[in-house]
């Protein structure tokens, strides 16, 4: 599987618990962290949910 560098570029205040839950399940704490994962379908929802909060890029 390939992989994807998240990156949180927004802030979760004002945001929907759930929407500041899916951030710190995939590990983004503070603005300006990277966190690298798998791009499963999981995953993808995930970055789905919250894609105004994060950008994403694709690692070869």
């Amino acid at each position: 599987m390939s992989k994807i560098k998240v990156t949180n570029v927004k802030s979760a205040i004002n945001r929907t618990q759930r929407q500041k839950r899916t951030l710190e399940a995939l590990g983004l704490r503070k603005i300006g962290q990277v966190v690298e994962h798998e791009a499963t379908p999981n995953i993808l929802g995930m970055v789905a949910k919250v894609n105004h909060l994060v950008s994403v890029e694709e690692i070869k």
